[in-house]
């Protein structure tokens, strides 16, 4: 992730780069991915200096298929400087 500079600008260059190699299949959970970058967000709140916010950008096309588990994901996540985009793109009830 450093190859990419912060801002707007990186997660654009990021998406940019990761866009060729995505591979659709499911089923779709959301709640390893939030956990994931939610033991980042814990791990910065345990810094001296609070100088870390982490956000997360899920693209999907798909409907979350472990939905109880990722309510519960996000709800943890909502202590920690973290925040949590969901896009659903395509024809999938959202």
């Amino acid at each position: 992730l450093s190859a990419f500079p912060a801002g707007v600008e990186g997660i654009v260059q990021a998406y940019s780069a990761c866009l060729p190699h995505i591979r659709f299949y499911g089923p779709t959970n959301f709640s390893p991915i939030v956990n994931h970058v939610a033991r980042f967000a814990a791990q910065a709140t345990q810094q001296e200096a609070a100088a870390q916010y982490f956000i997360l950008l899920i693209i999907t096309d798909g409907v979350i298929s472990d939905m109880d588990e990722t309510r519960q994901a996000v709800v943890q996540a909502s202590k920690l400087p973290m925040s949590i985009i969901i896009v659903g793109v395509g024809n999938a009830d959202f």
